[in-house]
């Protein structure tokens, strides 16, 4: 596997991640315990060495799954998770709001470190901006924790501009993770991408196959299970699947010249967009996680990209992304 570097401290990792979040929340009844441990492991031996997981995710499940699975190796691994929700640390309650008090964050921290089986958190993100707390408070509590060595590198996801150069100010930020694909492009439209640049900060791009419709598996009469959150997105409605479904129309045209799959040129179009992009695909099917990984070996030429690029802007893509409730704590 190919390796990128991740902001001005060089944090290296696999060209391509794994997010682990779907082997225990978002898309139904979670994975059972061997085969999701099984799948993390058939990840590293594959060459991943990033691994995406957070407190919310479960909550708690996903990290303590992670920890289990990557401790034989742990040194060999970049563990990525995050604060930020209101999560009673006792319960795992959810209030659906968001706390990035300092006094709850070395709280996480302390909790996450013991569900992770593990002495630092390699890449620490604020999950969502907390408009109560001043981004410098939140940055400086998280400084504190690399100081105390508990923590080796900070990021963000889903703020706004001005929140990450404020945060970048006070800590610098390794990698900002936001949704991005070839379905969802804000942060190309919307100055984040070249903030990052500008700043020397990694990007990592979840959802970058469009929680699962850019493989083509998906299709307008789709079932989806008990428990998905796309049954509640805009973006997965049957009207707004058979309008999307020509986004997929062309993927599959360019697999077809590439001898490639679909899933395979959008995270290849995800690589070539930048050389400190890591994109994270999360699944639970081990033929799918071989798919996804050997998008590192497809080359896309400058002609490639442009006949994308024209194809896809004639494209408009229907429905937004995420519940409206949702998308109300990005871009704070």
């Amino acid at each position: 596997m190919q390796k990128r570097k991740l902001g001005q401290a060089g944090l290296e990792v696999s060209a391509i991640g794994y997010g682990c979040m779907g082997l225990s929340s978002g898309y139904g009844p979670p994975t059972p315990h061997d085969e999701a441990i099984a799948m993390i492991r058939a990840a590293f031996d594959l060459g991943v060495t990033l691994f995406d997981t957070a407190e919310a995710y479960g909550p708690f499940s996903n990290e303590s799954l992670l920890g289990e699975a990557v401790e034989p190796f742990r040194d060999q691994v970049v563990i990525a998770t995050k604060f930020g929700f209101d999560i009673d640390l006792q319960t795992g309650a959810r209030t659906g709001g968001v706390n990035s008090r300092p006094e709850h964050i070395r709280a996480v921290a302390e909790a996450q470190l013991k569900r992770l089986r593990t002495d630092r958190i390699d890449l620490l993100y604020q999950h969502r901006v907390d408009p109560a707390v001043p981004m410098e408070e939140v940055a400086g509590a998280v400084k504190d924790l690399i100081q105390a060595g508990k923590v080796n590198h900070f990021g963000l996801s889903e703020p706004s501009r001005n929140s990450l150069r404020r945060a970048h100010a006070v800590q610098p930020v390794t990698a900002l993770q936001n949704e991005f694909s070839l379905w969802t492009r804000d942060v190309q439209h919307n100055g984040v991408l070249a903030l990052c640049e500008e700043l020397g900060i990694g990007f990592v791009p979840f959802t970058p196959l469009g929680a699962g419709f850019l493989t083509g598996k998906i299709d307008a009469s789709t079932e989806l299970a008990p428990g998905d959150f796309r049954s509640i997105s805009p973006r997965f409605a049957q009207d707004a699947r058979a309008a999307n479904m020509a986004l997929v129309d062309l993927l599959k045209a360019i697999a077809e010249r590439k001898q490639a799959t679909p899933a395979q040129i959008a995270l290849a179009w995800l690589l070539a967009q930048k050389p400190w992009i890591v994109p994270i695909p999360g699944t639970t099917k081990r033929h799918r996680l071989e798919e996804n990984l050997g998008a590192a070996r497809v080359e896309l030429t400058a002609e490639d990209l442009a006949a994308i690029e024209d194809a896809a802007s004639k494209i408009v893509i229907q429905g937004a992304r995420l519940p409206e409730a949702v998308l109300a704590q990005t871009n704070q």
